[in-house]
């Protein structure tokens, strides 16, 4: 089954490109940062997971989807539609406002739809649940400010949150930042250290596993799946995800978050707190995406991610190789959020 982004949102896809190409130049011309011109990812492949050519979505066929535990069904048309998110359990969160469960046509798709209702996200995106309210107002100025880039110019989630930026309103940000804020974050992401993984392919920009397929090696690498790969197609957000990582890594990455590795970098506890759960307006790291988590790491390395508070981290992550990204995102991620 493939759903994710089906045909009825190419227009909408275009629509949204087309708008990140005007923002970007009228944000540079404006100098409001620094150059960077990202080209093709190729250090990071494997975090800017995009989806494998001939990838197809799932044709509409009339006939309602369910899932455990819920008594609500969706035809697949309702599924995909980015103006609507899918409320398997809507006794799971408290009551959504509008912006998060619908959106604002044209343009401003519903938040939920690729954060979920209960805010936790997916590894192509983030987990919003429980950031602090005030960072996210500020990450949403600095993508309206055209700050917030990717390093992978062909990632579409990235791209959509660049225009969806641009022309979301104060209001509109206000709201859903209230709302992800109070949500509760839950352990979403089973972390496994391994030497070998499942054959991957990706469609809807996230790994899932070749049918039929071998293992390989795990190499220098973070993979993120699905437990559930039918649930998570069907945006079921009871189901959550598993994330391989290098056998050693979550040690190693202990070591560099509290102790900042022998002086290679500042330890991450001294802002993100003892526990990565976060001080003040300085978001939590526990229990999140790792893919997310060392996409960012080397977004603010390459100059991508830029904002108010991006200097800070650009100049803890100055030193650090891909090898301890993985590290730290593998510890990250193993935490109870």
């Amino acid at each position: 089954m493939r759903i994710e982004w089906g045909r009825d949102n190419i227009d909408i896809l275009k629509t949204a490109v087309a708008a990140l190409s005007a923002l970007i130049v009228l944000a540079v011309s404006a100098g409001a940062q620094d150059e960077v011109t990202p080209g093709p990812q190729t250090l990071l492949p494997w975090a800017y997971a995009l989806n494998s050519p001939g990838a197809e979505p799932e044709p509409d066929d009339g006939l309602p989807r369910q899932v455990p535990g819920s008594e609500q069904s969706f035809l697949l048309s309702e599924i995909s539609n980015l103006y609507r998110a899918t409320d398997w359990h809507p006794d799971d969160h408290p009551a959504m406002p509008d912006i998060v469960a619908n959106g604002r046509n044209p343009g401003v798709y519903a938040c939920a739809y690729c954060h979920l209702p209960n805010g936790q996200g997916r590894p192509e995106n983030t987990s919003l649940a429980g950031l602090p309210e005030e960072y996210i107002i500020q990450q949403m100025a600095d993508y309206k400010a055209g700050r917030r880039r990717s390093s992978e110019p062909r990632s579409v989630p990235a791209s959509l949150m660049l225009a969806i930026g641009a022309i979301t309103t104060e209001s509109e940000v206000a709201a859903a930042a209230a709302y992800f804020s109070s949500l509760k974050p839950q352990q979403w992401i089973r972390v496994i250290e391994t030497d070998t993984v499942p054959e991957t392919t990706v469609a809807g920009w996230m790994y899932t596993a070749v049918e039929d397929g071998g293992v390989e090696p795990i190499g220098e690498r973070i993979i993120e799946m699905p437990e559930d790969l039918e649930r998570t197609e069907l945006r079921d957000f009871r189901s959550g995800f598993i994330a391989y990582v290098p056998t050693g890594s979550i040690d190693k990455g202990k070591k560099i978050v509290t102790l900042g590795d022998d002086g290679k970098t500042q330890p991450c506890t001294i802002c993100h707190g003892d526990d990565l759960k976060g001080l003040g307006p300085v978001p939590g790291l526990a229990g999140r995406s790792p893919s997310y988590l060392v996409r960012q790491l080397y977004d603010l390395q390459a100059g991508a991610r830029q904002g108010l508070w991006s200097p800070l981290m650009q100049s803890a992550v100055a030193d650090l190789s891909v090898a301890d990204f993985v590290a730290i995102a593998a510890y990250a991620a193993s935490l109870e959020p």
